[in-house]
């Protein structure tokens, strides 16, 4: 199993294979727009610019489990990430990450890196180009401290 395996939703609520990122590198983060670690969306901007045309990739899972701090729609969620911080990689449908109602490919994320749940917005998965999970970084880590892992992948 890898995480090409499972599907998520987009921002308009349709399926999408992961498997269509086969081959790339990706930085998996739950991420919030009223948050101490949302400035981290100018790194992982400034990171995806760099990297994107080397075959890397950020998919960012809106998540509102801590301290609401993602409460706008998919919509909202968007538009702030567009207009401030001028994001440009793939955003998702909001999510819940830990729990019952958590998505299955972060119950599968988390499970694989020792059944830690997720602690805090914009924890990141480092995922190689075969699927699988290569590390786990805290909410502390940067997008600038990744950079190395993933110049190594790519």
């Amino acid at each position: 199993m890898s995480v090409y395996d499972f599907t998520v939703l987009s921002q308009k609520g349709e399926e999408v294979s992961l498997s269509k990122y086969e081959g790339k590198v990706l930085l998996i983060v739950n991420t919030a727009t009223h948050c101490g670690f949302t400035p981290q969306y100018n790194g992982l901007e400034a990171m995806y610019k760099k990297f994107n045309e080397r075959g890397f990739e950020i998919l960012d899972f809106p998540c509102n489990q801590f301290a609401f701090q993602a409460r706008e729609d998919d919509e909202g969620i968007n538009k702030i990430c567009s207009l401030k911080f001028g994001t440009t990689f793939p955003r998702f449908k909001k999510i819940k990450v830990n729990g019952k109602d958590a998505i299955p490919l972060y119950k599968y994320l988390v499970s694989e890196t020792g059944g830690d749940k997720i602690g805090w917005n914009f924890t990141k998965f480092l995922i190689g180009k075969d699927g699988n999970i290569v590390k786990r970084y805290s909410s502390r880590v940067t997008p600038a401290e990744i950079e190395a892992d993933i110049e190594a992948l790519l």
